[in-house]
């Protein structure tokens, strides 16, 4: 009988453990560092796949486009625990850098995964400490749980000094470029709160940057930008206009053809035949 348990402290540490195959959709809305106990993980990342075996560990960084296959191994079940780092701790820790001495030509990695070398014993001994907690009743102090972020974000800044623009994406240099994320994401079903938190923006930061490249509301650009996308694929007329409707990002084809023809004069399915 499949057996699923999933515990969660705070989220700050989130342990899983499944006895058979399990597939789903990730959203990544913090920084984390996934470690796998047992089985075997495959993280899909748009189309790239990459497999994190037992005892190896991963920094996934906040993205909302994963796909993750956890497989149970030769028998053994699948086990992982995730360690999360919220944005108020990032940039609780970040104040208390010396500014003087940040790698400022740290540059962000494109993809969203970065793989740890394995065998590091304090990436180990981080996980290893944590794991009793799951096994009884009793739960990790607040405190416990603050030095345990230090403790992993220290591992990540101290393996690679690129990571520092990845953690500390709210801040200049390393501020993620809010329109290089819209053309990754437009097509995405995410609230405009979603969207200012992927680029490392509280709500009021996001709106106020957006205007600085569009006169456009960021709905209505993101409306404009689909249609745009669907007036491209329609025009190589090898799709159905159901199947545009949905890659481009809208769920109701009625609205999609409606404003489809505001826009261009015709509607989808007339281009189609044109």
């Amino acid at each position: 009988m499949e057996e699923l348990k999933v515990h969660n402290y705070s989220n700050v540490f989130i342990a899983s453990y499944f006895t058979d195959n399990c597939e789903c959709s990730h959203a990544n809305s913090e920084h984390s560092l996934l470690y796998l106990c047992s089985g075997e993980l495959e993280i899909d990342q748009y189309g790239k796949k990459s497999i994190l075996h037992q005892n190896e560990c991963a920094f996934m960084r906040r993205d909302n486009r994963m796909l993750l296959q956890k497989r149970v191994k030769e028998g053994v079940p699948y086990r992982s625990v995730v360690l999360k780092f919220s944005r108020d701790f990032l940039r609780m820790f970040y104040q208390k850098l010396d500014k003087n001495k940040l790698p400022r030509y740290a540059q962000r990695d494109k993809s969203s995964l970065y793989m740890l070398p394995a065998g590091r014993p304090d990436i180990k001994s981080l996980f290893e400490s944590i794991l009793p907690y799951f096994d009884s009743t009793v739960q990790p102090a607040e405190e416990v749980l603050q030095l345990k972020m230090v403790e992993g974000l220290y591992i990540l800044l101290n393996t690679d000094i690129n990571l520092y623009a990845s953690l500390f994406d709210f801040v200049d240099p390393w501020k993620i470029d809010l329109m290089d994320f819209m053309e990754h994401n437009y097509m995405n079903d995410l609230s405009l709160e979603e969207m200012a938190g992927y680029t490392g923006r509280s709500l009021s930061t996001f709106k106020r940057d957006f205007k600085k490249y569009s006169n456009l509301s960021p709905q209505k650009w993101i409306i404009k930008r689909r249609l745009e996308a669907a007036y491209e694929q329609l025009s190589s007329k090898k799709k159905k206009v159901s199947e545009v409707c949905m890659d481009v990002g809208f769920k109701n084809l009625s609205h999609f053809s409606r404003i489809y023809k505001e826009m261009y004069g015709l509607t989808p399915t007339e281009m189609l035949v044109e």
